[in-house]
C-alpha cells in the first residue's frame, strides 16, 4: 500500500517542482521537493519501503529533467542509505536528523550532478556551481525540509498506524 501511494505523492510533488518550484530560484538553484520527501520518508519509524519511494523518485526525476540518465537515481539511493544509516543510530530529535540528511543529500546529489554534467562535456566552473547553484539549493531544501517532514510524519501515521496495547 505505502508503494502504491508513493506514486500519486511523488508524482504530485514533481508536478509541483517542475511547475511552481523551479519558477521561484534562489540565484540559480531551486528546491527539490522529491529529494527531502525521499528523506523524511527514509527517517520514519515505522516505514519499510524507503527503498521503493527512492527508486520511484529517481525513475520520476529522470524523467522530467535534463540531466544524464540515472544520476538522479544514483543521488537519491547514496542519500537514502545515508538516511537509513542515520535512522538506525539513536537520534532522539528526528526534525535534526532531517536537517543534516538534507544538507548532506543535496551536497550528494548537486555534486553527482555536476560531475555528470562535466563529463558530458558542459563546461560548468566548479565555483560558479557552487555559488549559484548548490548553495542557494541548500538554503531553499533547509526552508522545505521542516514541512517535508511534517507531512511524511502524518503520511506514515496514516499508512503505518501504532498498535494499541490492551
Amino acid at each position: 500500500m505505502a508503494t502504491l501511494i508513493s506514486i500519486p505523492v511523488l508524482g504530485i510533488l514533481a508536478i509541483l517542482q517542475s511547475g511552481l518550484i523551479s519558477r521561484l530560484p534562489l540565484l540559480y538553484g531551486t528546491a527539490d521537493l522529491i529529494l527531502l520527501m525521499i528523506i523524511a520518508w527514509a527517517l520514519q519509524k515505522r516505514v519499510d519501503t524507503a527503498w521503493q519511494w527512492c527508486i520511484i523518485g529517481g525513475l520520476v526525476v529522470n524523467i522530467i529533467s535534463a540531466v544524464p540518465l540515472g544520476v538522479p537515481l544514483i543521488g537519491y539511493s547514496l542519500t537514502t542509505a545515508l538516511a537509513l544509516a542515520l535512522r538506525r543510530r539513536v537520534w532522539q530529535v528526528p526534525v535534526l536528523a532531517m536537517l543534516l540528511v538534507t544538507f548532506l543529500g543535496t551536497l550528494i546529489t548537486q555534486g553527482i550532478t555536476l560531475l555528470a554534467l562535466r563529463l558530458t562535456g558542459s563546461p560548468i566552473p566548479v565555483h560558479e556551481a557552487l555559488n549559484l547553484v548548490i548553495l542557494p539549493s541548500f538554503l531553499l531544501n533547509l526552508l522545505f525540509a521542516v514541512p517535508a517532514y511534517a507531512l511524511a510524519t502524518e503520511l506514515a501515521g496514516w499508512l503505518y498506524p501504532e498498535e494499541i496495547k490492551v
